[in-house]
């Protein structure tokens, strides 16, 4: 289990640390002990990125606990305290604009996919094969490096929202469109923006 690249408590008031904790120390771990015994007689064992790719064909420990450890690692890494969240680079804030017509109208069409994720999974701020920016939102733990996801085509995630409830009910209870709202102020920027030069040479993040 890779450790969290700031303190419990750097997301805080956005996200609290025990929120933290739990969801990194314990259900992260479950995930990356799946993601392990899905590769464990694989051959040729695939980096964590390229697990993703067909994990849906090779069933629930792949899917699952494999998606479940990138997600996560993406997650973590593409955060940060509120006072180090900055804002996109040039190039990202340029094709946010081009592909909703501002950096709001990405905001509320993000906001709105992650609230209507029906139980549990995520939303994602994606580049597409043909080099445009989509919003996806996949169940459980699907993500849309995935081939047969219902993000509907294969596309290379940015920024991903965990919208299971352990993401946000010890803060929020049952109250996630706070969580979304708060969630914009911990996002790491300058990662996201290096997120976007990669999937703009169709590359996913590697972990």
């Amino acid at each position: 289990l890779p450790p969290l690249p700031y303190a419990y408590d750097a997301l805080e008031p956005a996200i609290g640390a025990p929120t933290m904790k739990l969801h990194h120390d314990k259900h992260h771990q479950v995930y990356i002990t799946n993601a392990n015994k899905a590769v464990a007689d694989m051959k040729d064992k695939p980096s964590l990125l390229e697990l993703q790719t067909k994990a849906i064909e090779a069933g629930p420990l792949a899917r699952n606990g494999g998606g479940g450890a990138y997600n996560h690692d993406l997650f973590w890494a593409e955060m940060t305290s509120p006072s180090k969240s900055g804002k996109p680079s040039a190039a990202l804030a340029k094709a946010i604009d081009e592909s909703f017509g501002s950096f709001e109208k990405m905001q509320e069409e993000f906001s709105a996919a992650s609230t209507t994720v029906f139980g549990s999974g995520w939303a994602w701020l994606c580049v597409t094969k043909d080099k445009k920016l989509a919003i996806a939102k996949t169940p459980n733990q699907d993500n849309p490096l995935m081939e047969g996801s219902a993000a509907g085509a294969v596309m290379y995630p940015i920024l991903g929202l965990d919208v299971w409830e352990h993401a946000y009910y010890l803060d929020y209870q049952n109250r996630r469109p706070e969580y979304i709202k708060a969630f914009w102020s911990v996002i790491n920027w300058e990662a996201v923006s290096g997120y976007y030069e990669l999937g703009m040479k169709g590359e996913g993040v590697p972990f």
